[in-house]
């Protein structure tokens, strides 16, 4: 049985490789002391793109550097599509691997590849093999293999004198039954030793692992604090026990748990890798984490933003990461837009009044609710803001199909119409807002554009601020008021994102103009509600 940690290959996503030398020797330290046979240190590649630390490139060198005690299988990862692209693959390896395993600290290679990827990738086998390396494969993305495919992959693996075959449960939506049943197909072709490389996003990774100890696996993975992309990997220190135990000789954590406690939980409270409910929709619809990943990364992205990418994933597919996906998913609204309402017939000529989501409108509440008794401007309220009274308010604008969704009750329950694309939006909201006074303005999403049209709108965004003016402009407005804007910090991503969507706005042909009446950092016109 080989335990093989991989925390400074697989935790790299998160710190960018930049592991300090006293972190890597306490590391180096602590895992001989819990049972650990194999330490993979860092990835092996020849691109040099943007700053990353020496674990992206784990050198003979870098690795001559530390000190490693005896015993101890060093490791490196090498990803499966620098062997297969452009450059020939013998000349990748050599640059990749300039000296024999006899001159080099690296004793085990493994190379991890898509199952189209594969079969190309397999000569590097017997190039490695003969300079003296022990060489593994990691198989990605097996989990919804068929049997007959699964089968094919092994057959060809059996050509190679490779020491270990690895799968991994990469989009983490495996159960312990599929592991057993994914390791039996693998079985009726292969005979060498089976690797298991699991995610966490069910909450599985380390029941996995366990099963597939249980089902004659002998190479198993794992990471401190199971640091590692998106939801992480099976617990090290969790594992350790478990191995320990089925060894039949104690392990010590002691050096581990201060690992822990002096590094790895510092690093989690600020990178926040671990599964959650994000995780944990990615991984039942197969969707790669790295989505999940980049979105709670990014303060542009609110709750209601990732579990509509996470829908949209759903029904279109993000078995592999794309950022380009990752934008377009973020935005529905890409057809031809349709609507049946005319705005101009509630809208023109009038003023209106915009009530943002802001702690501005409640702070304010009084002055705002003067205001509109006194002058009878159009209420036009973003979602289920609620902070003025209800009588005040005409209409409610949304757009977003999954907070207009989880809002649906809501909205039925309130007594004005609610704008919305309706005829684009999929059948559940259409059903659930049936019983709801709906008024049908189009939307279509176009970087950087603004448009306005009888019966739909054109906007850079699918935020509901961005729909609200356009529908405004649509119907011929006069100008229009706005409070609740108060805006983000100045470090926040959606600050920028804000400001430029207003600069687009304003730059439009046929833009209202707009006020802000109560406090905002947006660099917009500025009056006070109290003297208005």
């Amino acid at each position: 049985m080989k335990f093989l940690d991989c925390t400074l290959r697989d935790g790299g996503y998160y710190n960018a490789w930049d592991f300090s030398t006293e972190l890597i020797h306490q590391y180096i330290d602590a895992m001989q002391a819990a049972g650990v046979n194999v330490v993979e240190l860092g990835f092996r590649t020849l691109k040099n793109q943007g700053f990353q630390g020496p674990c992206a490139f784990t050198t003979d060198d870098f690795i001559r550097s530390l000190k490693v005690p005896p015993g101890l299988t060093i490791g490196v990862m090498v990803n499966g599509n620098e062997l297969v692209g452009d450059l020939p693959q013998q000349e990748a390896l050599e640059r990749l691997f300039p000296n024999s395993a006899a001159a080099s600290p690296v004793d085990l290679v493994r190379i991890a590849c898509h199952v189209h990827e594969f079969e190309k990738a397999l000569p590097a086998v017997d190039w490695l093999k003969e300079r003296g390396y022990l060489v593994g494969f990691n198989l990605m993305q097996v989990a919804d293999r068929t049997e007959v495919e699964v089968r094919t992959l092994a057959r060809q693996a059996k050509a190679y004198p490779m020491d270990v075959l690895y799968f991994a449960d990469s989009m983490g939506s495996m159960n312990p039954d599929q592991v057993a049943q994914i390791i039996q197909w693998f079985r009726t072709e292969w005979e060498g030793a089976m690797g298991i490389h699991t995610h966490d996003n069910l909450g599985l990774a380390l029941v996995n692992t366990l099963r597939a100890l249980d089902e004659g696996v002998n190479w198993v993975d794992s990471t401190v604090t199971g640091m590692g992309r998106g939801p992480g990997n099976a617990f090290t220190e969790e594992l350790a026990i478990e191995i320990a135990e089925r060894r039949g000789k104690p392990a010590n954590l002691v050096p581990l748990m201060a690992l822990l406690d002096q590094h790895f939980k510092p690093m989690q409270s600020h990178y926040g890798w671990g599964t959650n409910p994000y995780y944990y929709l990615a991984g039942k619809y197969g969707i790669h984490p790295t989505y999940i990943q980049e979105m709670l990364s990014d303060s542009r992205y609110d709750e209601e933003d990732v579990l509509a990418v996470i829908e949209h994933l759903r029904v279109e597919g993000g078995k592999k990461f794309s950022l380009n996906t990752l934008d377009a998913a973020r935005h529905f609204y890409r057809g031809e837009p349709k609507g049946q309402w005319y705005p101009k017939e509630q809208f023109l000529g009038r003023e209106v009044l915009l009530l943002g989501t802001g702690p501005g409108v409640a702070r304010h509440r009084d002055a705002l609710e003067r205001y509109i008794r006194t002058n009878q401007p159009l209420v036009l309220a973003l979602n289920t803001q609620t902070a003025i009274e209800a009588e005040l308010i005409n209409l409610r604008v949304a757009c977003h199909p999954v907070r207009l969704l989880a809002d649906c009750d809501t909205h039925v329950r309130l007594p004005q119409p609610l704008i919305t694309p309706v005829s684009m939006l999929p059948d559940d909201v259409q059903v659930s807002l049936a019983e709801k006074e709906v008024l049908d303005f189009g939307l279509n999403v176009q970087a950087e554009t603004f448009g306005f049209a009888e019966t739909y709108c054109i906007a850079p965004t699918s935020l509901v601020v961005a729909y609200a003016l356009a529908v405004a402009t649509s119907g011929q407005a006069e100008r229009v008021l706005m409070a609740g804007f108060d805006g983000y910090g100045a470090d926040d991503p959606r600050s920028q994102e804000m400001q430029q969507l207003f600069e687009h706005y304003q730059a439009a042909e046929g833009a209202l103009p707009i006020t802000a009446i109560t406090p905002t950092r947006y660099g917009l016109h500025t009056e006070s509600i109290y003297a208005l």
